[in-house]
């Protein structure tokens, strides 16, 4: 069958295909005329490769391990080397996610601890170092005295 053909069949646009064969995963046969000739075990070989891209796989790693591979989904057989190789992946997915993980819990921290200073929420509270008023205008030295809506109730109010 011919690259547009595959491409139907799969799901997969042809210029993926190419980038496929670039990479190494796909090897077909070649006319006369030099179009590409895929059989239907290539069919078989781009779903294997849609199904260890989206266990986050590189490209790399797959043309190692698809000679283990067999079936669509893909089932892995042990060869050599292969359980290293997976293991070595999990653990830099592992690393990856434990700094996703630091990442987020800083991010959350900001989040949860900045301070409201829009329009619709009154004064700003940071200081100003003597600019405009020449005091600092942080409520009562520091104690926040915010509503749960970012609005301060530590100011006296005029009467």
């Amino acid at each position: 069958m011919r690259i547009g053909e595959l491409a139907r069949l799969t799901g997969v646009s042809t210029r993926l295909l190419r980038y496929y064969e670039e990479q190494g995963l796909l090897r077909p046969d070649r006319t006369a005329a030099g179009h590409r000739e895929y059989g239907e075990e290539d069919t078989v070989r781009v779903w294997q490769v849609r199904s260890l891209l989206a266990a986050g796989l590189s490209t790399r790693v797959i043309a190692e391990l698809l000679p283990c591979a067999t079936g669509p989904v893909p089932v892995l057989e042990a060869c050599p080397e292969l359980l290293a190789t997976l293991r070595g992946e999990l653990a830099d997915l592992d690393s990856r996610i434990e700094d996703l993980t630091r990442s987020r819990r800083a991010l959350s921290h900001y989040l949860a601890t900045a301070r409201d200073s829009g329009p619709d929420h009154g004064p700003d509270r940071r200081p100003d170092h003597g600019h405009k008023h020449g005091h600092d205008r942080r409520p009562d030295h520091g104690h926040d005295h915010r509503h749960e809506h970012g609005h301060d109730y530590g100011e006296e109010r005029a009467a």
